[in-house]
């Protein structure tokens, strides 16, 4: 019997891994295939292929651009993303089972593959795969990253995958993940690579890639239409000028990411402070009560896990936002401007604002000066150590402490009580609307704008928002999960399948699971998935429910002191996946109905 080898790059879901193994697995199996599967994820290898090495016949299946440990010469092979192999397995297997009978490697194959379903699985002989790049091919490296590091960072780097090996380049991608680099490039790949992706929602570091013709986007157009977003590179890369000691990457055309994508840089980097800061907080008043703070619990094990996550984790919330705001902005030489301007502006009670603020005041402040400053060639490497650090700090300290800090102290007062004094309508409309906000790009700017706006507040000890933006972050994959069950006349036999490995993430807070159902009915799922989400974020808010950590979903709810009024904040997130559901329900048309007569 001849095999399937099957190789999955999960990145950074080991569960998104292990459960398109086992669709695989049950879809090859039904149609009389055997098959050897390899799963690797950020942490290693997680799963080896237990056989030897293929035989003449065999087919070798891609799945998210890995990049098997078997020998690959002679071997069909079929390319496909990991959220197609959850989404549709059968379809996936049929298009390699297709290519291993074809008669030929070439066009008759991919005829063959495509009369077998694979519409959405690119495949190709040996000759245009990874290792061997027809001719004309180019090579290409890539970085994808987004402020979580969590989902899009990830169906980012399978889209250019996806993208890169159906139109014959070879490609090797780095996810910068929430655990740093998961798949970090080489010196040689950077040296050999004919262009630069860098799709990233956040600022990522381009001096490695000095000399070479770079191209930088979102993570948007990866996801959506990775061909489009090769072929505009091409055509609009500049060439990345080498860096130097003074002043950092620079490019032939200046970097002006604007400033969503430098606020996001600094949120993605704070996210650690808060998690780490919120939990041992937590921690400390499940062991102690209400009074672990108190200077009378000095010594206890509650009131030194109090100190250590009020003030270490929190204290630095702000300065690390400020700090690497500024760093997105003007490199290296703004992280000390940025950092020391966010202490002074906590310090000075202006919060997060304060942060924000001091941090685009060092970053733009530090890059306006070195761009600006000329000093001869025997001295440039003073900037970066001495001169930019000192006069960023000192401009922003100037500005943060005679000039802008009182007024943002104000606002962040204002701001605070009338957040901690929401009551009755206010608070219901505030959580209706970071709801809606949630669901309605799954991941986008919206979203990403409603979860900064939550994250950022926790440094202030307002946890409401919190509250309501994860819950209803959640509600969209477990509302899909569900209406696959309860309206499955809806959805196909593969849509069904991956329903589950969408509440899977939905559990786990991550809204982008739902992202493949939309694309297909956007019409219809946007506006159902937006009631249900509002609905659980007003009940929460409704409630007064409170989150001390930004991430983790239901599995962070049984930690003492995380959430409170769990009973009434799971009750929430259980109507909003009911509302969602229904609605998808009422207005998705069974299939049959949806099926020109």
């Amino acid at each position: 019997m001849n095999k399937i080898w099957i190789a999955i790059e999960a990145g950074g879901s080991a569960v998104a891994g292990a459960l398109a193994s086992a669709a695989l697995r049950k879809a090859a199996t039904e149609r009389g295939w055997d098959c050897d599967i390899e799963i690797r994820n950020a942490a290693g290898m997680q799963q080896a292929y237990a056989g030897a090495a293929p035989k003449p016949g065999d087919v070798l299946l891609l799945i998210g651009g890995a990049q098997p440990a078997v020998p690959q010469a002679g071997l069909a092979r079929g390319v496909a993303g990991l959220d197609e192999a959850l989404a549709a397995p059968d379809r996936v297997i049929a298009a390699a089972i297709a290519q291993g009978q074809a008669p030929d490697t070439g066009a008759g194959a991919r005829a063959a593959a495509h009369a077998a379903g694979a519409n959405a699985a690119p495949l190709s002989s040996d000759a245009a795969s990874p290792g061997a790049p027809r001719a004309g091919a180019k090579r290409i490296v890539a970085v994808t990253s987004c402020p979580t590091g969590i989902a899009h960072t990830f169906m980012a780097a399978e889209g250019l995958t996806q993208a890169a090996h159906a139109l014959g380049h070879h490609i090797r991608v780095e996810t910068q993940g929430s655990v740093g680099s998961g798949t970090p490039l080489t010196t040689e790949e950077i040296a050999a690579a004919d262009l630069v992706i860098i799709a990233a929602d956040r600022e990522v570091d381009r001096s490695r890639f000095g000399g070479k013709r770079v191209h930088a986007s979102n993570t948007k157009p990866a996801i959506s239409d990775g061909q489009a977003l090769i072929a505009h590179a091409f055509e609009q890369a500049s060439l990345q000028a080498a860096s130097s000691d003074a002043a950092g990457p620079t490019q032939a055309q200046p970097r002006r990411a604007g400033p969503y994508k430098h606020l996001m840089t600094g949120v993605s980097f704070m996210l650690p402070f808060v998690v780490a800061g919120g939990l041992l907080i937590a921690l400390a008043f499940a062991l102690g009560g209400i009074y672990a703070s108190d200077e009378s619990q000095a010594g206890t094990l509650a009131h030194a896990l109090f100190q250590i996550g009020a003030q270490g984790g929190f204290a630095l919330i702000v300065p690390a936002l400020a700090g690497y705001i500024a760093y997105s902005i003007a490199d290296r030489p703004g992280i000390a401007p940025g950092m020391i301007g966010g202490l002074l502006a906590a310090n000075m009670g202006t919060g997060f604002l304060g942060g924000i603020v001091a941090g685009f005041i060092a970053g733009y402040g530090t890059d306006f000066m070195n761009r600006r400053i000329p000093l001869p060639k025997q001295l440039q490497g003073l900037k970066p150590v001495l001169i930019l650090p000192l006069l960023g700090t000192l401009l922003t300290g100037l500005l943060i402490t005679q000039v802008v800090g009182a007024p943002v102290a104000a606002a962040q007062t204002f701001l605070t009580d009338w957040l901690r004094g929401m009551q009755g309508a206010s608070a219901v409309m505030l959580g209706m609307l970071l709801g809606g906000m949630m669901a309605f790009d799954m991941g986008g700017p919206v979203n990403k704008a409603a979860y900064a706006f939550s994250t950022s507040l926790i440094a202030s000890h307002v946890y409401t928002p919190m509250a309501a933006t994860m819950a209803a972050g959640m509600t969209p994959p477990l509302a899909i999960a569900l209406a696959t069950r309860l309206f499955a006349n809806r959805y196909t036999a593969e849509e069904r399948e991956a329903g589950g490995a969408t509440g899977i993430l939905g559990l786990a807070f991550i809204t982008e699971g739902a992202i493949p159902f939309v694309a297909r009915d956007p019409l219809r799922m946007i506006p159902s998935l937006m009631a249900g989400s509002a609905v659980t974020g007003a009940i929460s808010m409704a409630i007064g429910a409170e989150l001390k950590v930004p991430h983790g979903g239901i599995f962070v709810l049984p930690i003492p002191g995380a959430v409170t009024h769990l009973l009434g904040y799971v009750a929430a997130l259980i109507a909003g996946t009911l509302v969602s559901a229904l609605a998808i329900g009422l207005l998705k048309r069974p299939l049959a109905a949806a099926q020109p007569k």
